[in-house]
């Protein structure tokens, strides 16, 4: 049976130092936050953003969060600091939101650290749920533990690497004759294309549900309400579509979707895909970005980044 769940607010805080080591440490690609957060608006609506950092010394990667509508948080790289400022910073406006907001029950860190347990702990133990991002070498099992789900970094860069099978384009009209327009078929094609682009993001987001659930059947409503908390720009009348589910009936005419009406909602519980779906795996080597500072994951205090790296700019 199809289920529904209510959605739930969440606020994001992001160690982004750590998350880059761990990230370099694995040999992944640069640190990419719109993984995360494709994932995490599965689950809900994220209504806080906030990454801890010095910038001046990880400058690469502000463009990235910024577009991602982080809010940026300053910590000075401090030499002789015994405690990384940014933990401290972190655990305070966690905390500060736990006590003040009352819409906000998910907390989402961004992090690795074990330092983090405690605040955790204090999050779980006023009822909020609690789920930590990291790259598997470099996380604490102590965190991962006290979590109430960890999402491994690692998972979601292989999932990116997997791509559903585009929509087949809808079968072709006869051959039209000599003296029609061809501005008339440029527009067919044009039309046939923005259909084809909304039914691969029902598919890409129907998949995700499915994989984030562990379980098939799903409501289309639901499927709407994901689609577009992931792309608040969403609208399938741009698409050539009255509403949703004629969209939705036209991935069932394709073969896409097997769908079921439900008689009393007049809407559409998606059961599994059709025959005409599949996925390929995409060969995508990692790509060249630059390294995060070559800092010492293991020990307790960050020391200080390799003066040859290219991201690390120390101030004169």
């Amino acid at each position: 049976m199809a289920t529904t769940e209510s959605t739930i607010n969440m606020a994001v805080f992001c160690d982004l130092e750590n998350v880059a080591l761990g990230v370099r440490d694995a040999r992944y690609a640069q640190f990419n936050i719109e993984k995360v957060l494709e994932r995490l608006l599965l689950k809900g609506n994220i209504v806080v953003k906030k990454a801890y950092c010095d910038w001046e010394r990880y400058k690469d990667f502000k463009g990235g969060m910024h577009e991602a509508a982080f809010e940026l948080i300053e910590i000075p790289h401090i030499r002789q600091s015994g405690k990384n400022s940014a933990d401290i910073r972190m655990v305070v406006d966690a905390l500060d939101l736990c006590y003040t907001k009352s819409h906000i029950d998910g907390f989402v860190i961004i992090s690795g650290d074990s330092d983090f347990s405690p605040l955790v702990s204090k999050l779980r133990e006023n009822n909020k749920n609690v789920i930590g991002v990291g790259v598997k070498k470099s996380t604490s099992d102590l965190l991962i533990s006290n979590c109430d789900e960890f999402i491994f970094y690692d998972d979601l860069v292989r999932d990116s690497r997997r791509k559903p099978k585009p929509a087949r384009p809808a079968a072709k009209a006869p051959a039209v004759k000599a003296d029609v327009k061809t501005d008339h078929k440029e527009d067919d094609e044009k039309r046939e294309s923005k259909r084809q682009e909304a039914l691969n993001l029902v598919l890409e987001t129907v998949e995700a549900i499915f994989n984030e659930r562990g379980e098939r059947k799903v409501w289309g409503s639901m499927v709407k309400q994901t689609l577009r908390r992931r792309k608040p720009g969403f609208n399938e009348s741009y698409y050539g579509f009255r509403n949703f589910n004629q969209l939705l009936e036209e991935a069932e005419k394709r073969k896409l979707l097997i769908l079921e009406k439900d008689q009393t909602s007049g809407g559409f519980i998606i059961l599994d895909f059709g025959p005409e779906w599949g996925s390929a795996e995409a060969e995508e080597a990692p790509a060249a970005h630059p390294a995060a500072p070559t800092d010492d994951l293991a020990k307790a205090t960050r020391p200080e980044p390799a003066p040859s790296d290219p991201l690390v700019n120390e101030p004169s």
